[in-house]
């Protein structure tokens, strides 16, 4: 499938290049001192926000160029969504369109299990059955004569996107239909969340069941991870499970310089969705990136590539600097 480009919108956006264009005109214009001369202390300072935003405007094209070509190489449907949150810049692609979110709703439901349960609820046995353990089940498999600490499911739901755990959580908290509430509470009025594993993967084009957004998912997964959703030993607690996560190498970890540390949550489903969700801390103490990437190809037997989100991560982060 190649993907019509037409639609992509591609941008990268500093929330201070309106100002800085607006500076430009007043050193220009309103700037001037008695004797006629410009201020060279404002005009100074308004060729270099000019400059910055000139910057982000040819950030913004190479990105377009690059996120296009990956479109066309990888004949893939690309979704993208990054904002470095000490900055406010974005980089974004096709961020408002949907997508099939899969497994990364793993990530949202642990959220909201940490929202909701007590201490005494996260330690508490639940049983299950054989014959509730599905296809993909690396962790849950081995426990079923024991049970396993709800805190443990959610840990096995992320870091081994194990279904069985996941399914476990999502009836913890009620159901698809109390999932997706939990998104309501937070703001997000956009993301469905409808069945659970493993039919919330079919991702047959055109069916919003179980989809979301770039932009909406990044939101979400800010809030949990980085605002004040959660106090802060239970973001602690999420966020070490993401960053202990196990599946995401070849993904957003492998388009990030190798001194980052990560904290994500993968998904894969039908018609070649393949998806990454991720908090990224730089080195140096600069402040974290939310960036989300979701694919798709179109195609009911189509399968993904992993290297698309790894190039379409290193675009990310060589856009935002």
């Amino acid at each position: 499938m190649t993907p019509d480009l037409r639609r992509t919108g591609t941008r990268v956006r500093t929330r201070t290049a309106l100002p800085a264009v607006a500076l430009l005109v007043a050193a220009l214009v309103g700037g001037c001192g008695p004797s006629g001369s410009t201020s060279t202390a404002e005009a100074s300072g308004a060729t270099a926000t000019a400059a910055t935003a000139g910057a982000g405007a040819a950030s913004a094209a190479a990105a377009d160029a690059a996120f296009a070509e990956l479109e066309q190489r990888f004949g893939a449907r690309l979704g993208v969504y990054a904002v470095d949150t000490g900055s406010g810049r974005e980089v974004v692609h096709r961020t408002d369109e949907r997508f099939a979110f899969a497994s990364t709703i793993k990530s949202l439901a642990a959220g909201a299990l940490l929202r909701k349960a007590s201490d005494a609820d996260l330690d508490k046995v639940v049983p299950y059955r054989q014959e509730d353990v599905l296809a993909w089940a690396p962790i849950t498999s081995q426990h079923v004569a024991t049970g396993m600490k709800l805190r443990d499911l959610a840990s096995a739901a992320i870091q081994y996107s194990d279904n069985t755990a996941a399914n476990l959580v999502f009836a913890e908290l009620g159901g698809p239909a109390a999932v997706q509430q939990s998104l309501r509470d937070l703001g997000d009025s956009t993301t469905s969340v409808d069945r659970t594993e493993p039919t919330l993967n079919e991702a047959t084009p055109g069916d919003t069941r179980d989809t979301s957004t770039p932009r909406v998912l990044a939101a979400d997964l800010r809030r949990y991870v980085l605002g004040d959703v959660l106090p802060e030993g239970r973001r602690g607690l999420l966020t070490d499970w993401l960053v202990g996560n196990t599946t995401g190498g070849p993904y957003i970890r492998a388009g990030v310089p190798a001194d980052w540390r990560i904290g994500d949550k993968t998904g894969n489903a039908g018609y070649g969705t393949r998806n990454d969700v991720a908090v990224a801390w730089p080195s140096g103490g600069r402040a974290p990136i939310v960036i989300v990437v979701l694919t798709d190809r179109g195609k009911a037997d189509a399968t993904s590539d992993d290297a698309l989100i790894a190039q379409a991560t290193k675009t990310v982060v060589s856009a935002l600097g």
